[in-house]
C-alpha cells in the first residue's frame, strides 16, 4: 500500500488572509510563457497553487478517493518523459492578443517542457492539454470506403479502412476577468455566481481575488485534426471544420432521436475528404451533454416531449426543455471558438454545422466563414425531424426556407408518438 504523506494541519481559504501570496503569479496574455507562469492547481503543495480549482478537476473526487483508500500518494509527481506533443501547435499571434483567448492555457501542451527546471525543483507544475497521433476505425467510414466516397490514400485513409489522425485533449483553464469580460458581466458578480452555484466549493472565488485563474470541474474537449496539423493556421490550405457538442446516447450508443451520431459521422468524413484534396479537417468535440444541461435532464426532456398531450412536436421542443431545465440552451457558445484561435485559425472553408449560434460566435470572433454544410437529409433518422424542424425555425442555417408554425404543427408533429 501507498504511504501517504499530508499534513495534519487544514488551512482553510474560507477567509481573505488565511493563503500567504502565490510564489508564481499568472500574468494572463504574456506572449513570453516564462513572464506569464504556470498555471499550478495540484493540491500535493498547496503553498504553490496559484488557480482556484484543482487539475482534472472533474475527476478529482476520484483522486480523492484513490489517496484515501491508499492507492495514491497525494505528493506524487508524474514522471513526463517521453510525454511531448507528438506535433507542434503554436504559438499564434492569437495567444497574446486581448481576450482573445481566456478558457485554456495556450501553453498548456508544453508546459512540462516550458517550466522543467521548476519541475525538477519540486514544483507541481503539470500539462492542462496532450496531443498525440492515433487511427479511427468507423464502420461507417468503411461503408464510404466501400461506397467509393473516401478513397484508400495509404496516408490518411489506410488499406483496412482506419483514418489517421492527429488527436488533442484539452482541460479548462478559465481567465476569470476575461471570462466575465466575454459575457459582459463583473468580474465580483462572476465570481459570487460561481461561488454560489456551486454550493460554496470554492470560497477562494470570493476570497482571494488575487487568483484570476478557475480550473472548473466540468469536461474539457478532443480535437480530432486530419491531415497536416500545420495547415490549420496556413489561410492557403483549405479547412473543413466540425464543431460537435457531446451526445453519449448518439454518438456511442447510436440513439436516433437525434442527428447527433449521423452529423458528427458527416462532419469526419468532410474533414477526411478536405485532407485527402490537400487540406486539413477538424473535429471539435466538447463535452457539453445536453445542450450542458446534463443527461439526467436530457432524459427527463425526452420523456416530457413523447408524453406530453398530441405527442413529440417540432412547435413545443424547446418549450419540454425549458420547462425540465429552466433554460432552452446552457452552451452559451461564446468561449468556444478559443480553441480555434489556438490552432491559429483564421478561417474556416467549410463549416460542416447548420448551429447559428455556432456560427455567429465563430464569426463574431473574427474568424470568416465559407460554406456551411448542412446535413444531408437523408441521414436524418426519422425520429430525429422533430428536432430539425424546430431547430430550423428557431434559426438554424438551411437553403430551404424555414417552417412556418402551421408546418410545424402539421408536418412531422407526431413522428415520436408511438414511444
Amino acid at each position: 500500500m501507498t504511504t501517504i504523506n499530508r499534513s495534519t494541519h487544514i488551512r482553510l481559504t474560507s477567509h481573505p488572509g488565511a493563503q500567504a501570496p502565490v510564489r508564481f503569479p499568472i500574468r494572463w496574455g504574456n506572449a513570453d510563457p516564462l513572464k506569464r507562469g504556470p498555471v499550478i492547481g495540484t493540491v500535493s503543495n498547496p503553498a504553490d497553487r496559484n488557480t482556484v480549482g484543482t487539475h482534472g478537476g472533474s475527476y478529482s473526487l476520484y483522486r480523492a478517493l484513490a489517496v484515501s483508500s491508499g492507492a495514491l500518494n497525494p505528493i506524487q509527481r508524474p514522471d513526463f518523459r517521453n510525454t511531448a506533443p507528438v506535433t507542434p501547435i503554436g504559438p499564434h499571434p492569437q495567444w497574446s492578443e486581448p481576450g482573445r483567448i481566456v478558457s485554456l492555457d495556450p501553453f498548456g501542451h508544453l508546459a512540462a517542457q516550458i517550466f522543467a527546471d521548476r519541475i525538477a525543483e519540486g514544483v507541481d507544475i503539470r500539462p492542462t492539454i496532450a496531443i498525440t497521433k492515433a487511427r479511427l476505425t468507423m464502420i461507417e467510414l468503411h461503408e464510404a470506403i466501400r461506397l467509393k466516397r473516401l478513397p484508400i490514400d495509404g496516408a490518411i485513409v489506410h488499406d483496412n479502412g482506419d483514418v489517421a489522425v492527429t488527436k488533442a485533449a484539452i482541460d479548462p483553464v478559465w481567465h476569470l476577468p476575461g471570462i466575465a469580460g466575454r459575457f459582459g458581466v463583473s468580474e465580483e458578480q462572476l465570481r459570487r455566481t460561481l461561488f454560489e452555484q456551486t454550493g460554496g466549493m470554492y470560497p477562494e472565488l470570493v476570497t482571494r481575488p488575487d487568483l484570476e485563474v478557475f480550473l472548473p470541474p466540468i469536461g474539457g474537449m478532443t480535437l480530432y485534426i486530419f491531415g497536416d496539423p500545420a495547415a490549420l493556421a496556413d489561410p492557403a490550405r483549405r479547412l473543413a471544420c466540425r464543431v460537435h457538442d457531446e451526445c453519449n446516447g448518439s454518438d456511442v450508443f447510436g440513439s436516433d432521436i437525434c442527428t447527433c451520431r449521423p452529423y458528427l459521422v458527416h462532419g469526419i468524413e468532410e474533414a477526411v475528404k478536405e485532407a485527402q484534396a490537400g487540406g486539413v479537417g477538424l473535429i471539435v468535440y466538447n463535452r457539453k451533454e445536453g445542450r450542458a444541461l446534463g443527461e439526467v435532464t436530457k432524459f427527463l426532456v425526452y420523456n416530457a416531449r413523447k408524453r406530453q398531450e398530441g405527442g413529440d412536436q417540432a412547435a413545443t421542443y424547446f418549450e419540454r426543455t425549458e420547462c425540465v431545465a429552466g433554460v432552452q440552451d446552457a452552451r452559451f457558445q461564446q468561449l468556444m471558438p478559443d480553441v480555434l484561435h489556438w490552432l491559429g485559425i483564421t478561417k474556416i472553408d467549410r463549416f460542416v454545422s447548420m448551429s447559428d449560434m455556432k456560427f455567429d460566435a465563430i464569426t463574431g470572433s473574427g474568424i470568416a466563414i465559407g460554406e456551411r454544410v448542412p446535413i444531408p437529409d437523408e441521414l436524418i433518422p426519422i425520429d430525429a425531424r422533430v428536432e430539425m424542424e424546430a431547430k430550423k425555425a428557431a434559426g438554424y442555417f438551411t437553403a430551404d426556407a424555414p417552417p412556418t408554425a402551421d408546418e410545424l404543427a402539421h408536418t412531422i408533429g407526431r413522428s415520436l408518438e408511438k414511444y
